[in-house]
């Protein structure tokens, strides 16, 4: 049984705590409540990346991103009626209240607590010929450089498989028998891996046009020099609920800008706002995309991630962004690696 009590929020908590709530708790959810313990709203992990996406700051109360408006059963409800609402409207966890609307229990759609194991296909993209790393990648494939004591895609595959994903394809090309050697049909880690072979440069999208056969379900692809906390359930669940047929990682990218930028209307000068910091959402290297979307990929031809939303979003499909608020470290200079030797290991720790 969960400890559902320790999952309860006052609505003055901020955006920022609340996370730390979700997280530490591993419910992937609190509730809000006041005083008295009166339900006022929900939150989910989806709920604080879309206040993220709209601009709110970690400061923020969190009744600025709650739903207000939950649906929670009441306690002359039977325990069927309540798994019936889980079931009918999807959801993961269920808040119960009495007649005064106080908070007395939450059901949750896993209660029975067996770990999950998704079968879903998580491709990673390791053909790279990591150039900006030599002379470090001469002799190995970047994915293949030891992060602490083990390999970066080693540690990616980890990632995938602690949330319960265990199906792998990996996308081969530069020193290819090193990563085969190495990871085999992946039995010795607990998962199973297959390969695509790039004879050709392929870019993110295209290598999936080797694909064998055409996956079930959602498909993880994820660039194989990147190391990043993501929790991949909450993002598959993202994804779902967003009814996305793609779904792009993205993170938060500040830069300041190093003069005075000037605002006019006409020849009016407005403002001057002196080396101000801008803030944009950059590609993270992680993606999930629906089985029929690879219809759209050309056959053995070079084709990157890119190009495959635009080429969605140009036909008007449902794609959506994920913001990453977990660690995230693109290892592709020098100086990135020698910082996922000090800093991210010491983040992990």
């Amino acid at each position: 049984m969960k400890n559902w009590r320790k999952i309860l929020v006052n609505e003055n908590t901020t955006l920022f705590e609340t996370m730390k709530v979700i997280d530490d708790s591993s419910m992937q959810f609190a509730a809000v409540v006041d005083e008295a313990n009166n339900l006022l709203g929900t939150v989910t992990d989806g709920d604080i990346r879309r206040g993220i996406l709209r601009g709110e700051g970690l400061d923020v109360p969190i009744n600025k991103v709650m739903n207000p408006s939950p649906i929670s059963a009441c306690v002359e409800n039977t325990y069927s009626d309540c798994l019936n609402l889980l079931k009918k409207y999807k959801l993961k966890q269920l808040p119960i209240t009495d007649m005064e609307n106080r908070i007395i229990d939450v059901i949750f759609a896993d209660e029975d607590q067996t770990p999950k194991k998704f079968e879903n296909t998580v491709v990673l993209m390791a053909g790279g010929l990591g150039t900006r790393l030599r002379p470090l990648t001469e002799n190995i494939p970047k994915p293949m450089l030891n992060v602490g004591s083990k390999p970066i895609l080693e540690t990616i595959i980890e990632g995938f498989k602690q949330y319960g994903f265990t199906n792998f394809i990996i996308s081969v090309n530069y020193k290819k028998e090193i990563i085969q050697d190495y990871f085999q049909d992946g039995s010795a880690f607990g998962v199973s891996i297959s390969y695509i072979e790039e004879d050709k440069r392929m870019g993110t999208a295209g290598a999936l046009s080797l694909l064998k056969e055409k996956p079930t379900g959602p498909i993880f692809v994820m660039n194989g020099d990147l190391l990043t906390q993501v929790n991949f359930e909450q993002l598959l669940y993202f994804h779902e609920d967003t009814d996305a047929v793609a779904t792009m990682c993205v993170r938060e990218y500040e830069y300041q800008v190093p003069y005075g930028v000037i605002e006019t209307e006409g020849q009016q000068l407005v403002s001057i706002k002196e080396k101000p910091i801008q803030r944009s959402f950059v590609n993270a290297g992680i993606y999930v995309l629906s089985p029929n979307v690879l219809d759209y990929i050309p056959k053995g031809e070079f084709y990157d991630m890119p190009d495959l939303f635009n080429k969605l979003m140009s036909v008007t499909y449902n794609v959506s962004v994920f913001p990453v608020r977990e660690s995230w470290l693109d290892i592709g200079r020098i100086e990135d690696y020698n910082k996922a030797n000090t800093e991210y290991l010491e983040e992990i720790e």
